[in-house]
């Protein structure tokens, strides 16, 4: 289990990201618009530096659900490899079954 601060700040970081979203979205169609005179373009990028760091998405890491794990995460199912297995091999993933040859 990760630590309870690890997972609370990235919850954080991923409520900032889609708080700012739209805001960001916007700032940088008008910086990258090269129809826009560059005084616009400027402006647009200090605005979008003034946001906060953490309203970045970039900055959200995927975590496993169950366990708070930030490695060796399937994107499909937001389960760790080690969670993912624990469940399949109870059977509570559908189609998924343990493999035995």
């Amino acid at each position: 289990m990760a630590k309870k601060s690890s997972i609370e700040r990235n919850q954080k970081r991923e409520r900032m990201a889609k708080k700012f979203a739209p805001r960001r979205q916007r700032l940088k169609a008008i910086a990258n618009d090269d129809s826009k005179p560059m005084e616009e373009h400027f402006a647009a990028r200090l605005k979008l530096a003034q946001l906060p760091r953490n309203a970045s998405p970039v900055r959200v890491r995927l975590r496993c659900e169950l366990t708070g794990r930030p490695r060796g995460n399937y994107r499909k199912f937001k389960l760790s490899r080690i969670a993912l297995r624990e469940l399949a091999a109870i059977g509570h993933i559908p189609g998924m079954v343990k493999s035995s040859w």
